[in-house]
């Protein structure tokens, strides 16, 4: 989390001067610093000839994040300024790094060629950038959203809002002031704009939470102006943008909160871009009761989204196999907001299986959604006027596959739900032949380098066009010619951007220059030459190359202004392309992985036949993982106590049965033989023992919390994932504790949501014989003897004992511990002692533990797992490596 005071440059940063001083100041000077008042909070970017240059405070900070030199300038007056710049053409190469440090950045533009009565050039400040609103797609993950969000709290309320300025997405909820924090987290906002309250819930929630302050440390905070947060301004300033008289189409009548949160987004974000939008149509209130719950602290037990250890596996890269950036960041947002509605899902349910069943349309698909570039973003840059000529191109490339897709469901019966689908694709046929006509295959990068406008295209520039080409063919035969009349076989015509076009004599042949060559350079070896005729020559190819350069951008930009009317289509081209992606990733992981399509209905049934958790099996290879079977609802089996040793596939159960109610109801198919679900609206998790050291927080204070949490959340209609409740205190405590959490949730009538709770208290297996609602699940294992195999199926039943010390032996620990904990586990059970009989010194004992190499390579492989950021999946396959090792030396 940066705050804005971190990341701006001060009022009291400016430069002062002594009264009367500004007069002696440059023109230059005077300008810069008009400019650097109006916008005192931006490191600015002060473009000068082939460089943006910054002074003062500002330069000291450009020189420290790039590592650029910092110099000095006497810019009148007797003063002198600190100063450091970038060459103008490596601008989009070092924005990059000034924004994510969390900067505001003002970009000051040169607007004119020739100095003005003060002798300087006019200049204005066209683009401001910050990192909510980056619009380049080179400073944007394609992946991922880049939100700017706003927030404002009045009393336990909260209006949130969150814009795409890269996508023109706009959204916006009013929510309990309580739950803000984790909205806010789930959004992961590149910038957000805080009123005074959220700003101090934020920095006391982030300061006493180290998990949420790892989830925001990449989000600048910046305050709003308290004067704005009137709700009639904000509602007028909506108004005005849509070109409405109500907010009513929007739902945001008597929405107050969520106005200002709103108006406060779009109002920055118009100040970045200098008055200019993105192509902001709509604004979609968030409505939570359409979706299910997922806390952010839930995406991360279950590693929806992100890794609890950096490059691990998630399930949203198990799915991912998207071929757009659109569609990978819609399905993103299906991963952390599945539906809720039924109508909803059965529909999307329906699109995946056409796809899922009609494996010909599948691979056409693939074939034309590979390569397709992100539309949404490049038409957004288009209407504010900030599209190169590259990107134009790109979308002609991106929407000239549009009518091949709408060719594929031609005369196929693929549903209605394919059919809608489709219908958002169009043909763009006037877009792509304007694009086609206009532009150049392989255009230049910048509109200043020129040459991106086709032949034929504009008369006016074919005849421009021309005429440089006879003027340049006219100096080639001045060479040819002279070489010829006086008889200087060496004798060249060459260009140079100091002193235009020259002829060169080598001094040997000097003395047969005639006297209309005039003299304009004496070199070492040679001397160069002007004539009238080809100075003549040159300022008619000067003049072309000016009016070719000004009006190919002239051209270029209505070209722009054409396409940006069509701004609207391609929008809904690219959202329909994002759904068709997701829907064929979805079908294409079902195909390949033996998954099956799951009933969806409201009850509250939550069976599952063979399930298997999909990254795990993902991780292990397809048909390694051991299937097990889940059925729980409301009225019967509601709280299911798992018991069972550790490392034995409690953990990734009760996890499986979380996301496979995630993928059915985002209208995925589920890895399972069969699966019924009845719509889930929350899914809370109370998983995992890391201690939170950096907020004062101890391992079963962070239990503590969290169990709360969803004691007080959840419904009746909710999915609970408990894991070792009462792990972090003694083994009484934590026991009183762990019953006392299960018997709520099965007693209470508010609750009583469906609860998988994994334990290694074996005393709570009373709960399954005595609560009615309850039952006792274990996790199987096999015995010969002292040899234990764990067959990771879950059955009927508690388990009586942990098998921790089997689990030791798994690990590679020495067998002389082993042995000792066995002797020392038959006295407890027994009780024949009050005093543990203490271990007999054994310097044989003591070689054995250091000195055994089978066992100093256990003890070596033991000590390098990092065990507090070891994932449930990870701990597996050690689990499994760790065990073939130790089979290899019995």
């Amino acid at each position: 989390m940066t705050t804005s005071d971190t990341q701006t440059t001060s009022n009291s940063a400016r430069p002062k001067s002594r009264r009367g001083t500004g007069r002696r100041l440059s023109p230059g000077r005077r300008q810069y610093l008009q400019f650097k008042a109006k916008y005192a909070d931006s490191l600015l970017l002060f473009r000068m000839g082939d460089f943006y240059e910054c002074f003062d405070e500002d330069a000291r900070t450009l020189s420290k994040l790039l590592d650029v030199a910092l110099t000095s300038r006497d810019v009148g007056g007797g003063q002198k300024s600190a100063l450091a710049g970038i060459p103008y053409h490596s601008l989009d190469t070092h924005i990059g790094r000034l924004v994510a440090s969390g900067l505001k950045i003002a970009i000051a533009e040169q607007t004119t060629s020739e100095p003005n009565s003060e002798g300087i050039v006019d200049r204005a400040v066209v683009r401001v950038v910050t990192p909510g609103t980056v619009l380049d797609q080179s400073l944007l993950e394609q992946s991922k959203h880049n939100y700017l969000a706003a927030c404002v709290i009045e009393a336990s309320n909260a209006g949130l809002a969150w814009l795409e300025a890269s996508t023109g997405e706009f959204a916006a909820m009013e929510l309990p002031a309580a739950n803000i924090i984790d909205y806010i987290e789930r959004l992961e906002p590149a910038e957000i704009l805080v009123d005074t309250d959220t700003r101090i819930l934020l920095e006391d929630i982030t300061k006493n939470d180290t998990s949420r302050k790892s989830a925001l440390s990449k989000t600048v905070i910046r305050s709003l102006d308290e004067s704005t947060l009137d709700p009639e301004l904000a509602a007028d300033s909506l108004k005005s943008h849509f070109n409405t008289d109500t907010l009513e189409a929007f739902e945001l009548e008597n929405q107050h909160l969520a106005t200002i949160a709103d108006a406060s987004a779009k109002d920055i974000l118009a100040q970045t871009q200098i008055g200019r939008l993105p192509f902001i149509t709509t604004l979609r209130r968030h409505r939570p009761d359409r979706y299910m719950y997922i806390p952010a602290a839930a995406l991360r037990d279950l590693e929806v989204l992100t890794p609890t250890v950096e490059g691990g596996p998630t399930l949203l890269n198990t799915l991912d196999t998207t071929r757009t950036p659109m569609g990978a960041r819609l399905l993103r947002d299906w991963l952390s907001a599945p539906l809720t509605d039924l109508n909803e899902l059965n529909t999307r349910q329906l699109a995946v299986n056409t796809l899922y069943n009609d494996s010909t349309l599948r691979s056409s698909l693939d074939q034309h959604l590979t390569g397709i570039p992100d539309l949404a973003r490049l038409v957004n840059r288009l209407t504010l006027g900030q599209s190169e000529p590259r990107e134009l191109r790109q979308l002609f490339r991106g929407l000239d596959k549009a009518p091949e897709l709408r060719q594929l469901t031609t005369n196929r019966d693929t549903g209605a739900s394919i059919s809608r689908l489709f219908d958002g694709v169009s043909s763009h046929d006037e877009v792509r032949d304007l694009i086609d006509r206009a532009i150049v295959e392989d255009p230049p990068f910048r509109i200043s380098d020129g040459g991106m406008i086709k032949a034929d295209f504009d008369h006016d520039l074919d005849v421009l066009r021309s005429t440089a080409s006879r003027a340049r063919s006219a100096i080639a035969s001045i060479e040819a010619k002279a070489r010829q009349d006086y008889d200087i076989p060496n004798l060249r015509v060459s260009h140079n951007r100091v002193f235009g076009y020259y002829i060169e004599v080598s001094r040997s042949h000097l003395s047969k220059v005639p006297p209309e060559f005039e003299r304009k350079q004496t070199l070492v070896n040679a001397e160069r030459f002007i004539t009238p005729e080809l100075k003549d020559l040159e300022n008619q190819v000067l003049r072309a190359v000016d009016q070719i350069s000004e009006l190919e951008q002239s051209i270029y930009r209505r070209v722009c202004q054409q396409v940006a009317e069509h701004a609207a289509a391609i929008m809904r081209t690219a959202s329909a392309i994002a759904n068709i992606d997701v829907c064929l990733a979805l079908a294409r992981i079902a195909a390949e992985n033996d998954w099956t399509l799951p009933f969806l209905d409201n009850g509250d049934l939550l069976k599952i036949e063979d399930g298997r958790h999909p990254v795990v099996e993902n991780v292990l290879g397809y048909g390694r993982f051991v299937p097990n079977d889940l059925n729980a609802s409301n009225s019967e089996n509601q709280l299911l106590i798992i018991t069972g040793p550790n490392m034995s596939g409690k953990s990734t159960y009760i996890r499986q049965a979380a996301i496979l109610t995630i993928l059915a109801q985002i209208g995925s198919f589920v890895p399972a033989k069969f699966a019924r679900v009845g719509i889930v609206d929350r899914i809370f998790t109370r998983i995992g023992i890391s201690d939170d050291i950096a907020g004062g927080r101890s391992t079963f204070m962070v239990e503590m919390v969290e169990t709360a949490s969803i004691l007080n959340q959840a419904t009746p209609r909710s999915l609970a994932i408990l894991d070792e409740i009462g792990r972090g205190t003694s083994t009484y405590d934590g026991l009183a504790i762990a019953r006392s959490v299960a018997e709520f949730i099965h007693n209470s009538p508010a609750l009583g949501c469906k609860t998988l709770f994994a334990t290694h208290y074996h005393e709570m297996t009373e709960l399954g014989e005595t609560l009615p609602r309850a039952n006792n699940l274990r996790v199987a294992v096999a015995e010969e003897g002292e040899s234990i195999q764990f067959l990771y199926r879950i059955v009927q039943g508690g388990a009586d004992r942990s098998y921790g010390i089997h689990v030791a032996q798994l690990a590679g620990m020495p067998a002389p511990v082993v042995e000792r904990a066995r002797e020392l586990l038959t006295e407890l059970e027994n009780h024949t002692n009050s005093t543990l009989t203490p271990a007999p010194a054994s310097d044989h004992l003591q070689l054995d533990l250091f000195n055994t190499p089978s066992n100093t390579d256990f003890l070596r492989s033991i000590s390098e797992i990092d065990t507090d950021n070891l994932t449930p999946i990870e701990a597996l396959n050690r689990l499994y490596e760790l065990k073939q090792a130790a089979q290899k030396e019995l």
